[in-house]
């Protein structure tokens, strides 16, 4: 019998830290080796959850176990914003994270203009409904483009059915921003790219513009599609 034949255990005796592997008709184990002990808990880094937990009482509970390192994005400044780091990672290209984050600048400074461009030229009663901040329009947009279904392909009886299928939450996010920096690039190559990103963030913010459309279009095909719905659990 090899070594690992003899470290062959049930999966009820195996430890949190040990995960199985199947070669064949036998189970081996394969230790995974971490610094943090399974009794590690993530950090909460942002103030608002540090509020929550404080809230909720949570937080007295959390000051005798040990709390693992936060990450090395994670920070708990004011002007941090986990989506506006999200959008800028897609926005990159080649591992040139300067440029990303000097693209999205140059874009919400464009944002910025434009917004008060457009407050200082309305009338004194209508000027509360103009958003100023761009990080606020970024999530409006995002929020408008994002879909609650996608059309999947599935063969049946040698027919490829397009069946309607709910998405998840990171999927979705996924698709609103990868068609928001798509639309922005196809637009006149003439126009740099931070000013055609910020015309087409504030046309989704609006719920108007290409992606909303798009997103519009894919739920029509769904619904014109629910009749092969049921392909989905057959």
């Amino acid at each position: 019998m090899t070594v690992l034949g003899v470290i062959r255990l049930s999966v009820l005796t195996v430890p949190r830290n040990v995960s199985l592997y199947r070669r064949g008709n036998e189970e081996f184990l394969h230790k995974t080796y971490s610094s943090y002990g399974p009794h590690y808990v993530k950090p909460h880094v942002t103030t608002e959850k540090r509020k929550e937990l404080i809230e909720s009482g949570e937080a007295e509970t959390l000051k005798l176990i040990p709390i693992k390192a936060a990450l090395n994005y994670e920070t708990c400044s004011v002007f941090h914003d986990e989506l506006t780091r999200k959008f800028t990672n897609h926005v990159m290209r080649c591992g040139k994270k300067a440029l990303a984050r000097e693209l999205i600048e140059k874009t919400f400074e464009k944002i910025k203009r434009i917004q008060l461009e457009k407050y200082h030229k309305t009338p004194e009663d209508q000027k509360e409904s103009i958003i100023k901040d761009p990080v606020k329009i970024l999530h409006d947009a995002i929020s408008n483009s994002k879909p609650l279904l996608e059309l999947t392909p599935v063969k049946r009886g040698g027919v490829r059915y397009q069946v309607p299928v709910p998405i998840t939450e990171n999927r979705s996010l996924f698709l609103a921003i990868k068609w928001l920096i798509t639309s922005a690039k196809d637009k006149d190559r003439k126009i740099h790219f931070p000013e055609k990103l910020a015309w087409e963030l504030l046309d989704a913010a609006a719920n108007q513009g290409r992606v909303v459309k798009r997103k519009v279009d894919l739920h029509r095909q769904c619904e014109a599609n629910k009749a092969f719905a049921h392909y989905r659990w057959s």
